[in-house]
């Protein structure tokens, strides 16, 4: 980095996930310069790690959802925006990197008087139009055996940082946070390790078959806590899986914790279960409990947890992965979901926490 490189500034709008999977190339360049302050621009719905960030200087949020709810070409919406740009603008970064390769990001770079507009190659929507620093990416963009960590850590490797290392730094737990998770898990047997099952996510071909579940709890029904977690949408998903057990003591928080109480809760945790979800990527990012994370229709090398304590199970089947919402066969439709069967599961939790 050179002595006139003193602000960075990164662009990663959404998803949560994306969000926590840049995160560890903010830290490669706070960990070789200490000195940099780095901003973050971030869409309302992914800020909760970005936020109250140690190793966040400044962070801007779009409020995007409020915008969509005014209209786009809302009067107030173009006041806001602006106040956000001049705000940026009085930081005089050195330099912005385009993480997201997006045209949503990509069209935010033009209202910034920052001399270097850094991305790689490969994005989409024409993302490449207002950058000024293009440089050749090593891995396609979706290659599904290049992780998107180390993708992300490009950014910070192109500025001279130091990648060698992947880590997380989340906001501390507030006191009111941590209080609500003590009043949760008061019930629990302090004598067994807990379990966290999140087996919800907002693709149904990356769910775990629901029979498997169901005979997963049966067999650790006595041997740990088992706490759900979810949204309160997944609440009739974790029903019908516990209908089909004899399990009576399980603790159900679907519903009933933010993204920033689930962190803390994961935290409490001995292990996390869930497949290839937002929950994976917030249990690695606490770095506390081990995780396993059950994939199907998606890349098990480009987006799961990965390090001493994280674990993979994923099927071998010719058509994945498709990284397709929808299931394209024909026959045995989500096939992919029911090929890791509960006892490759339960022989791995055994292995874990014995």
């Amino acid at each position: 980095m050179t002595k006139e490189l003193k602000k960075v500034l990164i662009l990663r709008l959404s998803a949560l996930g994306d969000t926590i999977h840049t995160l560890p190339a903010a830290y490669a360049i706070k960990k070789t310069f200490p000195e940099c302050k780095i901003g973050w621009v971030v869409e309302d719905k992914a800020q909760l790690f970005i936020k109250d960030n140690p190793i966040i200087d400044k962070c801007y949020v779009l409020p995007k959802k409020e915008w969509k709810k005014r209209g786009l070409f809302s009067l107030k919406n173009i006041r806001e925006f602006k106040d956000i740009i001049d705000s940026i603008n009085e930081e005089h970064y050195d330099a912005v990197l385009d993480t997201q390769q997006l045209f949503k990001s990509a069209c935010i770079l033009p209202f910034l008087n920052i001399k270097r507009k850094i991305t790689l190659t490969g994005g989409r929507e024409f993302y490449w139009l207002f950058s000024n620093e293009i440089y050749p990416e090593t891995h396609k963009l979706f290659d599904p055996e290049y992780h998107v960590v180390k993708r992300n850590l490009e950014f910070a490797g192109h500025l001279g940082a130091d990648t060698s290392e992947i880590k997380f730094v989340l906001s501390p737990a507030k006191d009111e946070t941590k209080i609500k998770i003590d009043n949760l898990l008061a019930g629990i047997d302090k004598t067994k390790k807990v379990i966290a099952v999140s087996p919800a996510t907002t693709w149904e071909n990356k769910h775990w078959h629901e029979q498997y579940w169901s005979e997963t709890i049966e067999y650790l029904k006595d041997k740990a806590n088992i706490i759900f977690t979810g949204m309160e949408a997944d609440n009739a998903l974790i029903k019908r899986i516990l209908d089909k057990t004899t399990c009576t003591n399980s603790i159900n928080l679907a519903g009933k914790t933010n993204l920033e109480e689930l962190a803390e809760l994961f935290r409490r945790c001995d292990l996390v279960i869930s497949p290839d979800s937002g929950s994976a990527h917030i249990a690695w990012a606490v770095s506390k409990p081990a995780v396993i994370t059950l994939f199907s229709a998606t890349a098990e090398k480009r987006s799961a947890p990965f390090g001493d304590n994280c674990y993979v199970l994923a099927p071998q089947l010719d058509c994945r992965p498709c990284l397709k919402k929808n299931c394209r066969l024909k026959k045995d439709k989500n096939k992919c979901c029911k090929l890791i069967k509960p006892e490759q599961l339960i022989s791995l939790i055994d292995k874990i926490l014995l």
